[in-house]
């Protein structure tokens, strides 16, 4: 691939001559060791069948700050890479169902959201290029009879109206061998997605009705301790601090004190990173809801005081997510700074990686021309630049220098896949307290 490949990639604001080149070089070193640590890892858990992870780049730190199990963005991926997500596919297939035919795709309930359609065309057009047969059903209460919804590309997506038969989930004339969920049952397990019989891709145990980031992060934790004692590094080089707070009502103030105090927690233990480095920046935490995505119910807090004085609009702001529903349990995770801008209004800018199965298959950047480098950029007036940076994940180039373009994507790979392993080990641990409960209906009965 020429240079001209790399002509919008974007710009490192920082001087990169502290920790994060450091962290690229163990990379580099260690590229062998990385992958064959890797292949042991999916052998013990394999991988979801689909993920992305928002990193946050910050010149000194190079962490995630959230992983999505059902992505919604196959739209800003770059084209010219869609032959890795198809081999990606049917490598997950020989492990899901190796003779599988077709497949039922369960999408969000969007009836308007263009964008979020383009997404569900491209995934529809990966899987059947993969060699499925691909219906997609869909969970509109409303939705009586096929609907084909016309899209701005020139494709179209006919949602069918899902129905149960016994334990299985399908659409009219349809038999699929399992049923891909890209929906993250923000508003609760639907009755007709309960006890099936035939595999739900990824489980629904894993949608924000019951998953906690706190959790996901906890696996995030343990993993990069592993991870920086194979390498030689600082764990805290690649892992946001955090802490969990429970029982909080934004509304009626309460919890209010023991939020402040792990806030006050979080920021002390990252000042003193801070001052371990020679880091001239000031530590902020971000305080978000443990539960659910979209960038709802997310604040930018730099001192224990702010949570005492919230006002009525960003109390408001805090107390609700996706489809209404309330908050009560927020997770205070240490603020990464992005110090990466695009083009000639250096809009901020953060990386988002997506990965099929345990293979990087590209990924964006999210981008904001109003917000700060400390501000969370998932929120209205973003957009997003697709690059053609999945081959550089995979392969860097030993010649180069760590903070060459090839080698920051790969360190960009990595870190994405550590993530992916914490989502892994999220669900072998949701597998086996669903094998509980069975033992224990079992004997009950």
């Amino acid at each position: 691939m020429g240079n001209e490949a790399w002509a919008d990639v974007p710009h490192l604001t920082t001087a990169l001559t502290g920790p994060l080149l450091e962290i690229e070089a163990h990379l580099l070193q260690n590229q062998a060791g990385i992958e064959r640590w890797f292949r042991s890892q999916w052998l013990q858990t394999p991988a979801p069948f689909y993920c992305s992870v928002d990193l946050r780049n910050a010149g000194f730190k190079l962490a995630p700050v959230d992983t999505n199990l059902f992505p919604g963005g196959f739209n800003n991926l770059n084209p010219a890479f869609e032959s890795l997500a198809v081999q990606a596919v049917q490598a997950a297939l020989e492990r899901i169902c190796p003779s599988a035919g077709g497949v039922l795709v369960i999408p969000e309930n969007h009836t308007r959201n263009t964008y979020y359609f383009e997404n569900l065309a491209t995934l529809v057009e990966i899987l059947t290029l993969a060699g499925l047969r691909v219906r997609v059903g869909s969970l509109l209460p409303d939705l009586s009879e096929p609907r084909v919804i016309e899209l701005p590309s020139g494709r179209r997506i006919t949602l069918e109206p899902l129905i149960r038969e016994d334990n299985k989930v399908t659409v009219a004339g349809f038999n699929p061998c399992f049923a891909l969920l890209n929906n993250d049952l923000s508003g609760g397990l639907p009755p007709m997605l309960d006890n099936l019989d035939q595999p739900l891709v990824p489980p629904a145990a894993l949608g924000w009705w019951k998953r906690l980031k706190s959790r996901h992060f906890a696996h995030y934790q343990q993993i990069a301790r592993e991870f920086a004692e194979l390498v030689s590094l600082d764990p805290w080089l690649i892992n946001p601090v955090f802490r969990k707070c429970g029982k909080i009502n934004f509304e009626k103030r309460e919890g209010e004190e023991c939020l402040a105090n792990y806030v006050d927690e979080v920021l002390g233990e990252v000042r003193v990173k801070y001052r371990e480095y020679g880091i001239d920046q000031e530590p902020f935490a971000i305080v978000k809801a443990d539960a659910g995505t979209y960038g709802m119910a997310i604040l930018t807090i730099k001192s224990a005081d702010e949570v005492r004085s919230l006002n009525r609009k960003q109390r408001t702001k805090m107390s609700h997510l996706k489809e209404g529903q309330a908050v009560h349990d927020v997770m205070v995770q240490e603020g990464v700074y992005t110090f990466e801008t695009w083009g000639t209004k250096n809009a901020v800018a953060e990386p988002v990686v997506y990965m099929i199965d345990r293979y990087v298959i590209g990924g964006f950047y999210r981008v904001h021309t109003d917000r700060r480098p400390d501000e969370n950029l998932n929120s209205p007036g973003m957009h997003f630049e697709p690059l053609a940076f999945a081959e550089t994940c995979a392969y860097p180039d030993p010649q180069l220098a760590p903070d060459a373009h090839p080698n920051r994507f790969y360190a960009y790979g990595v870190i994405a896949r550590l993530a992916l392993l914490a989502a892994a080990r999220e669900f072998r641990e949701a597998a086996e307290a669903s094998d509980k409960q069975e033992l224990k209906k079992a004997s009950a009965d």
